[in-house]
């Protein structure tokens, strides 16, 4: 019979219902000292077994339909023979973001379900590694990994931490290669208006902005945090303000580090500071240098606003919007910021990070210390660093990807564009699910 027909056969024959209830309720039992409650536990085992014999009997690949069975919805099963019919290869490296993926604010209590923790440990028991990219510091994500997942998976050699969107690598037992802070690697001049701006983030900050926002504790990237719980009208409000903040901090770095390189600030489009010749810029009496009449401040702004349309959004709202033509930004200032990102988190965070050092580049080192040679990844992730990554395993046959519903509008976008793995608030283990049917699948050849 075609696999398909198989599959038709499976669900519409057993009570697969049930048998996911009796696998759901054993997998994620909470531990208790209780005989009464073990009972009740060994019994439900007892119950389980039988059901998945009656199936394991009744088919040629009987433990792989049983498994199915017990872990996949029809709609899922079916979905994971689609994938495999599409790419005829199994899942062979999970690359999961945490918040608003795995885990959802309001969804599932900010914390990763149970049931989600528990089918992770089943890829890891399967020789899958896991890599965690995420754009939140390594204390963090270490914290919840090790409560989640437990230290032995953490330090087994086939997990890895992708941390703050990139900027650096965690993977334990590698020896040397366990952590790798890659903005080592980034030029002089990148470091230091990343520097710059860090030192006078909150010190320079205007009072209400001061009490309103915290700074996150990365190691390099600077991401303002709401005091306020997130996704409120308060945390929105703030971290917009803290947003054009963070872009004219960022425009005055670079504009001293522009001057402490070549004497001058940043030319006019094809100018050459420095080369002897006028170079178009004047001290406007406040002390802000100014390019063709506009000032360093309004250039990025300007700059910002064209790459990203939620960010032009909060401009206009906050009465900073430069409507200045973005392609005429003066070549030595765009050559900056070209390397330097400014994200909008709505009510969650306002971040400067680099674009040279982004979870592609940290998603690739870890697989390269992992070993994955050959990968053919699972992405889950909800926003534009997580696209990011999407688009490269899109553009290199390297994988699936995976968004929830709420996910930003591109990425969303592209998930449906692909594959249509599209999941609800606080349930990725509904396409962990899918995914562990195709690897099952694909097993059988």
């Amino acid at each position: 019979m075609e696999r398909y027909d198989l599959v038709y056969q499976l669900y519409d024959e057993y009570d697969t219902k049930t048998l996911r209830e009796y696998q759901e309720f054993v997998d994620v039992f909470p531990a208790v000292d209780s005989r009464v409650a073990l009972e009740h536990w060994q019994g439900a085992t007892e119950e389980l077994e039988q059901r998945k014999d009656e199936i394991r009997s009744s088919f040629a690949a009987g433990e792989t339909f049983a498994e199915i069975a017990a872990r996949a919805t029809r709609d899922q099963a079916f979905t994971a023979l689609d994938l495999e019919a599409k790419y005829g290869k199994a899942v062979n490296v999970l690359v999961l973001d945490v918040d608003e993926t795995l885990r959802s604010a309001g969804g599932t209590d900010n914390e990763i379900p149970r049931d989600t923790l528990h089918l992770l440990t089943e890829f890891h028991e399967s020789g899958v590694p896991i890599v965690i990219c995420t754009g939140q510091t390594l204390e963090n994500v270490k914290g919840f990994a090790i409560q989640g997942l437990g230290s032995e998976i953490v330090h087994s050699g086939d997990l890895s931490i992708v941390y703050e969107a990139g900027t650096g690598v965690f993977t334990p037992g590698h020896g040397a290669d366990t952590k790798q802070l890659l903005y080592e690697d980034l030029e002089e001049t990148i470091r230091n208006i990343f520097d710059d701006v860090r030192s006078r983030v909150l010190p320079d900050a205007p009072e209400g902005l001061r009490r309103g926002c915290h700074l996150q504790g990365n190691e390099f990237n600077i991401t303002m945090k709401p005091n306020y719980e997130t996704g409120s009208a308060d945390a929105r409000e703030i971290i917009d303000e803290a947003l054009v903040y963070l872009i004219d901090l960022l425009a005055d770095a670079v504009d001293a580090a522009l001057e402490g390189d070549n004497g001058a600030p940043a030319a006019e489009p094809g100018g050459g500071a420095g080369d002897g010749e006028d170079d178009g810029t004047e001290d406007d009496g406040t002390g802000e240098t100014t390019l063709a009449g506009e000032t360093i401040g309004d250039w990025t702004r300007a700059f910002y606003a064209v790459q990203d349309p939620e960010i032009r959004a909060v401009l206009e709202g906050e009465g900073a919007y430069s409507d200045l033509d973005a392609t005429a930004v003066p070549e030595q200032l765009a050559a900056v910021l070209d390397r330097i990102d400014v994200a909008y988190y709505e009510a969650d965070a306002a971040e400067i990070g680099s674009l040279e050092l982004n979870k592609v580049v940290g998603v690739e080192r870890a697989l390269d210390v992992l070993g994955v040679d050959d990968p053919f990844a699972l992405v889950m992730g909800d926003s534009k660093s997580d696209l990011r990554v999407m688009k490269w395993i899109a553009d290199t046959d390297a994988g699936i990807s995976a968004a929830p519903e709420h996910a930003s509008q591109d990425t969303l976008h592209h998930v449906l564009e692909t594959d249509e793995l599209v999941f609800d608030r606080g349930k990725s283990v509904d396409v962990l699910r899918t995914v562990y049917a195709l690897n099952r699948f694909a097993r059988l050849g």
